[in-house]
């Protein structure tokens, strides 16, 4: 199975077990817009705990606010939102299809990446442990040759991205003949700039209503409240705050089920500093925030950061974190040393004074920002494509599991009587009532006790809780792990730590 058509099984899954629904399905849908289902939105959640948790309870000087969507106009002036927040996009004049051109160039050199990755690792496998991947690098004709094509290219790219040469991002996909997914050729547009800006209007009258903007990123409602908070709070320098909420943009180029999303949630803080202090508190956190990846356990060689050649004009310092999809390493998450843009432009827009006096130093300045800022969604797909596989069995048969994380699992444990009938029921429902209220779990009793294996299996459920006859003579019950489908009797007395040890999330936060 190709890597697109596990990405489409994929979705299908996700949509069949209730993580992810089309939104206005019964109405044919909105295009790149999703909800989230019973077991998507639990899935969700955890992963906003552990974030949560990870900034404002394990960082003294972190502190989380609630900004509204809703904001004033003048705010993304100041932020350059209205002049500068586009895209440039290139449509196929056959398919009539429009895409973001910068990332149909990027998107071929990660092809061109993988080429060459392709050709190192059969290296690696031919050569065994005498194996010298720079040697090899420098010396392989196929490698030599791909890798030629990158360089090229890329210098191309990254002098139109600075430069701003539309013309040049066209002629690149052109000489490189990249086509059109759908109708497979070259015959493309001049690339135009998009803003990517919703509007809408606020006022008791058509007439005297007012423009505003959805946000479309969650930051400047940070920035805004920063004297509030920096006040109310007492908070010394350096300190941060953390705000989890919705986002949105007008992705013309959505694509990838819930990687581009015109409605998505976001999880950023802004710390902020003393101005000659960032490039060293970049470094801390960039370090920190990988290590928070890494600390679920889906592999370090998955994530890598991805330094940015282009810098943002309000920014000294970028890097991503990106992580491997289905379709290849592509951002997670964003680590940018902002400088002091957002605050000095927002005290120049609004006539307010926006200043830290700093009592050890004895003088007054605009503090400079180290944001990270991480996507939900995004997460919660790296967090599906990673768990899904299948398996085959010894039997023969083929079983679909979701190892997520235990401590992310929508579902801790599913308590499943092995018939309805003999006083099991009676037993399995008091097991449910005392591990509820510590660990969401799922009573079932339909079907045989194989097919309920499948099913906690698809949707990632780390044990399985199944009471026998047994039960009533040993107080016993049998534990089942989703990962080895291993069992083993186990005191009633003994489930709740048991299940505690694997799934609880201050395990993971002690690990940080």
């Amino acid at each position: 199975m190709t890597q697109d058509e596990l990405f489409k099984v994929l979705v299908a899954h996700c949509k069949e077990y209730g993580f992810i629904f089309p939104s206005s399905e019964i109405y044919d849908g909105l295009a790149a817009v999703y909800d989230y289902g019973q077991m998507g939105v639990e899935l969700k959640n955890n992963i906003k705990s552990y974030w949560w948790n990870a900034m404002t309870r394990l960082n003294e000087n972190i502190v989380g606010i609630d900004s509204c969507i809703f904001m004033h106009p003048r705010i993304w002036e100041a932020s350059g939102h209205v002049s500068a927040f586009n895209d440039p996009l290139i449509d196929n004049k056959d398919s009539k299809k429009r895409y973001r051109a910068d990332v149909l160039i990027e998107d071929y050199l990660g092809k061109l990446e993988e080429k060459v990755n392709k050709e190192v690792e059969k290296g690696r496998r031919k050569f065994g442990e005498s194996f010298d991947e720079a040697q090899f690098r420098a010396t392989n004709p196929n490698v030599l040759r791909e890798q030629a094509k990158y360089d090229q290219v890329h210098e191309r790219y990254v002098k139109a991205e600075k430069a701003g040469d539309f013309a040049e991002y066209r002629q690149i996909i052109i000489d490189c003949n990249i086509v059109c997914p759908i109708s497979g050729t070259c015959n493309w547009t001049d690339v135009r700039q998009f803003n990517l800006m919703f509007s809408t209007s606020m006022g008791s009258t058509s007439e005297g209503a007012n423009i505003i903007y959805l946000r479309p990123e969650t930051a400047q409602g940070i920035f805004v409240n920063y004297l509030n908070v920096q006040k109310t709070g007492r908070m010394k320098i350096p300190f941060g705050i953390a705000q989890i909420g919705k986002a949105f943009r007008n992705e013309i180029v959505a694509r990838q089920f819930i990687f581009r999303m015109r409605e998505f949630e976001q999880m950023e803080m802004q710390f902020f500093i003393k101005p000659g202090t960032e490039l060293e508190w970049f470094a801390k956190w960039k370090e920190q925030r990988m290590k928070w990846h890494v600390n679920l356990g889906m592999g370090a060689e998955n994530y890598r950061f991805h330094d940015h050649e282009k810098l943002a004009h309000y920014a000294n310092a970028a890097t991503d974190i990106e992580f491997q999809f289905p379709f290849g390493f592509k951002e997670l998450e964003g680590i940018h040393s902002r400088t002091n843009f957002d605050l000095g432009n927002h005290q120049k827009f609004s006539g307010k004074k926006i200043q830290y006096f700093d009592n050890e130093t004895n003088e007054s300045y605009t503090p400079y920002v180290i944001e990270t800022s991480i996507g939900v969604d995004r997460t919660v797909l790296a967090v599906l494509s990673h768990s899904f596989h299948e398996e085959k069995l010894e039997n023969g048969e083929t079983r679909v599991v979701l190892s997520i994380p235990p401590a992310l699992a929508p579902v801790k444990a599913a308590v499943l009587p092995l018939v309805k009938k003999d006083g099991l029921p009676e037993v399995a429902q008091k097991i449910m009532n005392d591990l509820k209220y510590d660990f969401n779990c799922q009573y079932e009793d339909k079907d045989s006790i194989g097919k309920r294996y499948r099913r906690q299996d698809a949707i990632g459920t780390p044990f399985c809780i199944t009471i026998d006859h047994e039960t009533l003579n040993d107080n016993c019950v049998t534990v089942r792990d989703r990962d080895t489908m291993q069992q083993e009797r186990v005191p009633i007395a003994e489930l709740h730590d048991l299940i505690d040890k694997r799934v609880n999330l201050n395990n993971l936060l002690r690990n940080l």
